[in-house]
């Protein structure tokens, strides 16, 4: 299987990985045609070499005509028009696209709408997108979409993402660093991010859009033999470090199904408690599992002198078990609690984000399984006003066709 390692350690943006995946050998026709599909004008795409921070890079330079001649906007500037969602979406679907590149580029889409959409407090269709609804971001998306394809790519893997802080311009006036649809995206997920001290916007909401919507998983480089690499250049050069992201492609390596696998070490946390309402342990699990548990749970038991009380546990990794030790006696106000090293087989799973609706909704894809994210098939059942059932069945449809 083919796969791609994106390095994020600089941030990440649209342009940025355009240009870094065209670094690693997606050729420009390929992006330049699926474009053309769209039937947008106004705009120029060119791929430039440069430099940054004494590394050699590819720069997506998207050039917008947003009001004529002599009014030329660079990437990211946010003084081109604006689109609402649903027509960004029409205008992807109607591209005579291969299905896998019109996919991704919807799912990302999708994904970025409902987040602006929930800053904004309003509908994902209708919001109108400050970054996804402007030409340069419609380019960035879909042309990522097409030079994964083109370089045959199946999976894609993401590291933590770097962040700046403080606060940034945009249309809306000065906002917080990261920018809310941007934490609303990492939300998403729970995606892991890394801090950096710089004022800059070092990851944009179409970048991370982006991460959120193909990521696999975040994390380490992946077991992988490494056949190309890529450096995706940003607009600005600064002197502290090399404003770029890096994508490493090569193909997977599986390991033999016959070969016997250890377990994965982990730390089984147990309190045993009788004076807790099923609603404290209700929100005790919901804490758990925010803290960085893989699973928790609660199980009755009879104490001594036949009281009925609670067993609250929680499965967590060794480099997580002082944070989920202290939410758990916190949150059931027990007095002592135990612990056991045991052993863990998780099962290898894809997690994936199809459209239901033209709304995003995360699955978790195994052998012979697709699972769908109840939050998300209860929110997607709410604002089309489908059954849930309708919409579980058409998500896992999608699941697994992708």
């Amino acid at each position: 299987m083919r796969v791609a390692y994106v390095n994020a350690a600089a941030g990440i943006a649209g342009d940025m990985l355009l240009g870094a995946l065209v670094d690693a050998g997606a050729r420009p026709a390929a992006v330049f045609g699926a474009l053309a599909e769209l039937g947008l004008d106004g705009y120029a795409l060119t791929f430039e070499r440069t430099q940054r921070g004494g590394i050699a890079a590819m720069w997506a330079n998207v050039v917008v005509d947003a009001d004529g001649p002599g009014h030329e906007h660079e990437h990211g500037d946010h003084g081109h028009p604006h689109r609402p969602a649903k027509d960004v979406r029409r205008l992807i679907e109607r591209g005579e696209l291969a299905p896998v590149v019109r996919d991704r580029a919807l799912a990302v889409v999708a994904a970025l709408a409902e987040a602006e959409g929930q800053v904004h407090g309003l509908a994902a269709d209708d919001v109108e997108l400050h970054e996804v609804g402007a030409v340069d971001a419609i380019v960035d998306i879909v042309g990522v979409a097409a030079a994964l394809h083109d370089l045959g790519i199946e999976a894609v893997f993401v590291s933590p993402l770097a962040m700046g802080h403080g606060s940034v311009g945009a249309a809306h006036g000065t906002l917080p660093n990261p920018p809310p649809a941007v934490a609303r995206l990492l939300a998403r997920r729970s995606v892991p991010v890394t801090g950096v001290d710089t004022g800059m916007e070092l990851s944009t909401p179409t970048g991370v859009a982006l991460a959120v919507t193909l990521a696999e998983s975040f994390g380490p480089l992946p077991a992988m033999t490494v056949d190309a690499v890529g450096y995706g250049a940003g607009t600005a050069d600064p002197r502290a470090r090399p404003n770029v992201v890096q994508v490493l492609v090569g193909d997977a390596v599986v390991a033999d199904p016959a070969a016997p696998q250890p377990g994965r070490e982990a730390v089984l946390l147990e309190a045993n408690v009788d004076d807790v309402t099923g609603e404290v342990l209700a929100h005790a699990i919901s804490a758990l599992l925010a803290a960085g548990a893989h699973d928790a749970w609660a199980v009755p038991i009879v104490m001594k002198k036949g009281r009925p009380a609670h067993t609250v546990a929680a499965l967590a990794d060794p480099a997580a078990v002082e944070a989920v030790a202290s939410v758990l006696v916190a949150e059931t106000g027990s007095l002592g609690l135990r612990a056991s090293t045991v052993a863990r087989w998780p099962q290898a799973r894809q997690e994936l984000v199809v459209t239901v609706d033209g709304h995003a909704v995360r699955i978790k894809r195994s052998a012979g399984r697709v699972k769908v994210e109840h939050d998300d098939a209860v929110a997607v059942a709410a604002a089309t006003g489908r059954p849930l059932r309708d919409i579980l069945r058409d998500a896992e449809s999608a699941g697994a066709l992708s």
